[in-house]
């Protein structure tokens, strides 16, 4: 088995990398801010002292960061992944970053003579700790063809969508439908509530039909029972749907529904809800509607009581 390099373990790739673990691969990251959980370190994850130190360390290094900067960073800055590198290492970035700045990390990558995919990933916490993640690759049919085994620990539907950079477009297209989906369930979900219907019923019923999603089960449960702490922060969806409004301002292509769905994200976060989870979005529209999901149903109840 190939050895894997792992630099970002935070709330995503702290569980990716215990699969990877728990699948006898043998891990290493570099010493951080914190230390890796004493979970991970017992399964054997080893520690080295720099980004440099990992890629000498590995056959397969992957990033899991917050942004495109932190990506740079920690491939071609002091002690980057970059100097570490041997031939035929394959890098692979799981970050949601710049489509543009990926085709560069490749270039630049390929140009140490190993192979580059991004591969970012779609599921959140749940996905991850469940190692039922969405994986959209882009990149060679032969180095996807060597991640595959390592992506198989971590996700179900594993797709090469096409060249270095096309994996990140596709997240970028994903999250534009998971914000615009989140906005919606907020919305039926306000107004429900504001009607005197009880949400988490509303929930119940609108699951057994077409309106059913992924976002409905799990972010409309967490509006019902205001459960905001993160899975994926507002603030990096923030960072997704800009990369989205960037992309789409260059191709001169139209996106009027994700501007207003991040201007609502933009109201969240100016009301200090940068790092609350991006369900939460359903604050901003409680604020114009001066009522929360579920308060007169919970009032009634108390009253009858």
């Amino acid at each position: 088995m190939e050895k894997i390099g792992f630099i970002g373990l935070g709330i995503m790739g702290a569980p990716m990398a215990g699969h990877l673990l728990d699948a006898g691969y043998e891990v290493v990251t570099t010493d951080h801010r914190s230390a890796p959980s004493a979970d991970l370190v017992a399964k054997g994850l080893k520690v080295v002292t720099g980004n440099d130190a990992v890629a000498r360390a590995a056959d397969i290094i992957i990033t899991m960061v917050p942004d495109t900067p932190q990506v740079a960073d920690v491939l071609f800055g002091e002690n980057g992944v970059s100097s570490g590198l041997s031939r035929n290492k394959l890098v692979i970035d799981m970050s949601s970053i710049s489509p543009i700045e990926t085709k560069e990390f490749a270039r630049k990558i390929n140009e140490l003579g190993c192979d580059y995919l991004d591969a970012p990933v779609s599921g959140g916490e749940v996905g991850a700790k469940a190692a039922s993640l969405t994986i959209m690759v882009g990149g060679s049919q032969a180095a996807f063809d060597r991640a595959t085994p390592v992506f198989e620990k971590l996700g179900k539907n594993i797709t090469l969508v096409g060249p270095n950079g096309v994996g990140q477009t596709t997240k970028v297209a994903n999250q534009i439908v998971v914000a615009l989906t989140i906005e919606a369930v907020a919305e039926a979900l306000v107004f429900a509530s504001k009607a005197g219907a009880d949400p988490a019923k509303v929930r119940q019923a609108l699951m057994g039909g077409l309106a059913n999603s992924r976002i409905l089960e799990v972010h409309g449960e967490r509006m019902v029972k205001r459960t905001f702490a993160p899975g994926f922060r507002i603030e990096l969806h923030q960072k997704d749907l800009n990369l989205a409004l960037q992309g789409a301002k260059a191709l001169g292509v139209s996106l009027p529904n994700t501007s207003m769905t991040q201007e609502l994200f933009n109201s969240c976060a100016a009301n200090g809800g940068a790092k609350e989870d991006h369900s939460a979005l359903v604050r901003a529209l409680e604020r114009m509607a001066n009522f929360e999901v579920g308060t007169e149903v919970i009032a009634t109840k108390s009253e009858a009581a």
